[in-house]
């Protein structure tokens, strides 16, 4: 293990946000770190892109009420590239990601600094606690955290304490970013997974604490969502192209779903336009199996929302029949896309104004 520096009881703390049409949730998360209980210094650094929904406008607002509130243009708007001038802008010893989808828990820089010093660890992350203001958004949290929608990862679905392959967002010792890089610019998506390999390349611990929860606010309609899960399939697979590390069984899942789908509907076809009725029987039987994958993949979609056990209602469980499919089905095709092309530029247009 890479061992770090010791680090003070209530070190300094920077809070870096890159932001891009956020609008509808920028207040909320800006207030949200204004509100943390914690008595060391503080300071929110935010990496403005060219929004053109009103967001830079209610950040000057903020920024007039607070002097700890900074900002630094971000003239792409790419995730990677804000953090990184947010990074450079900043100045305390522990650097605490926030995305403006999120919300923090009062304690949670407290606690994270605590497991910091605690464990020794490079990068501490928590529980992404997904909600919803709307009944859409409560059966895209639920789908969140199930094993059915995102439940693979432990930051979506829970684990006991202990290191970690990547953490949600994370809070980092500024020494360990210094010694292994900023994030990786060339990654839109995913560069957050990429810096936490890389830290546990150099020797550094991630470290997954339960204890740490963020609110996170998911897309608000269907469309957001899925072009959100495209862009975000796109990126994962150009992580299998780079890193060996970045391949995982569960990644072929969603792809060999839309592979089965898409066979079953062109088994379906043929079958009822005739077109198998004098094939040899070897062959009809592949075809009809194939044309049952689409049936049992609603079977399931109904089960599964009929027995989630999440406290939901009946608006929720009815939206989660088409949230799932559209969460397996884009993240499956751009999975595909992106092994075959890579991500090519492939930006996440879920956050645009329209």
């Amino acid at each position: 293990m890479n061992r770090l520096s010791p680090l003070a009881e209530h070190p300094g703390v920077s809070y870096i946000m890159p932001i891009l049409n956020e609008a509808a949730h920028i207040e909320d998360a800006v207030r949200s770190i204004l509100a943390q209980d914690y008595p060391g210094p503080k300071e929110i650094v935010l990496a403005l892109g060219p929004s053109t929904d009103g967001t830079n406008e209610i950040v000057a607002r903020l920024q007039a009420q607070e002097p700890r509130l900074h900002s630094v243009a971000s003239p792409t708007g790419r995730t990677p590239a804000g953090l990184n001038l947010a990074l450079d802008a900043s100045r305390y010893p522990v650097i605490v990601r926030v995305d403006a989808h999120t919300e923090l828990e009062p304690h949670y820089t407290a606690r994270a600094v605590a497991t910091l010093r605690r464990t020794g660890a490079a990068d501490v992350g928590g529980l992404m606690d997904a909600q919803g203001k709307t009944a859409f958004q409560r059966a895209v949290a639920a789908a969140y955290v199930s094993p059915l929608g995102l439940g693979g990862a432990a930051y979506h679905s829970g684990a006991p304490e202990g290191p970690a392959e990547s953490a949600y967002l994370g809070v980092f010792r500024r020494e360990a970013l210094d010694a292994v890089g900023h994030f990786e610019e060339t990654l839109w998506r995913g560069q957050d997974w990429d810096m936490c390999l890389r830290l546990r390349q150099s020797g550094y611990d991630v470290w997954f604490d339960p204890e740490l929860k963020v609110t996170y606010w998911p897309r608000s309609s269907w469309g957001k969502l899925v072009r959100q899960f495209y862009a975000a399939g796109i990126w994962r697979a150009e992580l299998a192209r780079r890193h060996q590390e970045g391949k995982s069984t569960r990644h072929y899942l969603p792809p060999l779903l839309v592979a089965g789908l898409a066979a079953g509907a062109a088994g379906g076809v043929l079958s009822a336009s005739g077109a198998t009725r004098r094939w040899p029987a070897w062959l009809k039987l592949p075809v009809a199996a194939a044309g049952l994958v689409p049936a049992l993949y609603g079977a399931g979609l109904a089960y599964a929302s009929a027995t989630m056990k999440q406290d939901l209602g009946r608006p929720e469980r009815l939206r989660l029949l088409a949230v799932l499919p559209g969460i397996h089905v884009s993240w499956g095709l751009g999975y595909l896309r992106g092994r075959l092309f890579g991500a090519a530029g492939t930006v996440d247009t879920s956050r645009r104004k329209s």
